[in-house]
């Protein structure tokens, strides 16, 4: 007598193949297996001189003799150099701590496997760790110079939000120093500087 498998039978094993599909892709582009970060992204690991300071999360550095824009993954600083924008409270509190922060440090630069490896304006996207291992975006917002910014996949998302919980709750930096907004976006700012 020949056994046929009824149609819920067969959806449940569908559903648990692209379940486990789902995880293999998953457990890859985590730190489960190891890429080469020449494949991956095109830039080759290793510490970059930071050239200029551009505000509170974004910096240029020294790439193999070309300068790239490097915009933080995770962190978004108050305004101070965006056309049309006032400058904002704690923009320049935040650039002068990243600047003090990075001071004459090469920097290690880190792709995010669940993010892209630019933005629209054609920044490279990166984590930025300190010789000592120090990741530069945890550092500006747990010390309130930044706010989480985990709009778009990341690795860190839940530390950066703990960790701007954290800052928030101590009223560090611009979380005691300024009037806060989130607008329709979501993406928070502070008050103008003046």
């Amino acid at each position: 007598m020949r056994r046929f498998l009824r149609r819920g039978d067969v959806r449940l094993g569908l559903l648990i193949i692209l379940l486990v599909t789902i995880a293999v892709v998953i457990y890859a582009r985590s730190d489960g297996l190891e890429f080469s970060p020449q494949l991956t992204n095109g830039i080759s690991p290793g510490f970059y001189k930071v050239e200029e300071f551009i505000d509170g999360d974004t910096i240029s550095v020294n790439m193999d003799g070309r300068t790239e824009i490097i915009r933080m993954i995770g962190v978004d600083t108050p305004e101070t150099h965006r056309p049309d924008t006032p400058v904002q409270c704690y923009g320049v509190a935040a650039a002068d701590y990243t600047k003090r922060l990075i001071g004459d440090h090469s920097v290690r630069l880190e792709a995010d496997p669940l993010n892209t490896n630019r933005d629209r304006y054609e920044r490279l996207l990166r984590y930025i760790y300190l010789p000592d291992g120090t990741l530069v975006e945890s550092k500006l917002i747990a010390e309130g110079y930044g706010f989480a910014y985990t709009s778009f996949p990341m690795v860190k998302a839940i530390e950066f939000k703990a960790l701007e919980e954290t800052a928030k709750q101590g009223g560090k930096g611009l979380w005691s120093a300024c009037q806060v907004t989130t607008l329709p976006n979501g993406i928070r700012q502070t008050n103008s500087a003046n």
